[in-house]
């Protein structure tokens, strides 16, 4: 996709800070389209489905989060929290319920265009396959590979890898991996999914020493960048 036809849909309640936001992404070559109410907003995207949405946490009608969990049971378009509440709770619930990002206010409006170019890149990788990025997982033979090298993982290892990879780009939170970490579904702390990811990086930069495939998101969880 690239910038010049892809459409950001700017939900923010604030008009002047709405207009600067759709005057810099066409600015930068992108199609920018403003809604103000949260009321409005499903109605908008099912007119016109964006390529991604700029989705302000408190707005008249429905908050953002709201409107995240409803955009999530019909849609993977990217979704940027745009917030002054900062709040570790709200990041991480934001995130659960399907946002790809977040930016705080105040910002700077080229920070903001950065970002929303940087995710849509990303949004490219994620609908690639990951085979086509060079790792391939077996899943009746419980094994994964790197360009061809075997990568030799315990089964919660590959457990981990396989749901990092299922979606590329994605921030999957400690707890979302511990439900996909032992299939007794075992009670263990999140710091067991530290030690695996631990364990599991140490694996893949034998493989790819030049690349940092499992990233780490402060407060959040890791994901898997292809």
């Amino acid at each position: 996709m690239s910038s010049g036809s892809a459409y950001v849909l700017v939900v923010e309640d604030e008009p002047k800070l709405s207009r600067l936001l759709a005057d810099y992404l066409a600015a930068a070559g992108f199609e920018a389209g403003c809604v103000a109410d949260g009321n409005a907003v499903l109605a908008e995207v099912r007119r016109r489905m964006p390529d991604l949405i700029l989705l302000d946490l408190m707005l008249p009608g429905r908050d953002g989060l709201n409107l995240c969990r409803e955009l999530r049971t019909f849609s993977d378009v990217p979704i940027v929290m745009v917030t002054a509440r900062v709040e570790e709770i709200d990041r991480l619930l934001g995130l659960e319920l399907g946002a790809d990002d977040y930016i705080c206010k105040p910002y700077s409006p080229r920070e903001v265009v950065a970002r929303v170019k940087a995710i849509l890149r990303r949004s490219q990788r994620r609908d690639m396959p990951a085979a086509e990025a060079g790792l391939m997982i077996d899943e009746e033979g419980y094994q994964a590979s790197w360009q061809g090298r075997r990568l030799e993982l315990t089964p919660a290892e590959f457990r981990l890898l396989r749901t990092l990879a299922s979606t590329p780009g994605r921030v999957f939170s400690r707890d979302q991996l511990l439900d996909h970490l032992y299939a007794d579904h075992r009670v263990v702390t999140d710091r067991t999914v530290d030690s695996h990811i631990k364990n599991l990086r140490r694996k893949l930069e034998q493989v790819a020493p030049q690349q940092e495939l499992i990233r780490s998101v402060y407060g959040v969880g890791y994901k898997l960048e292809l």
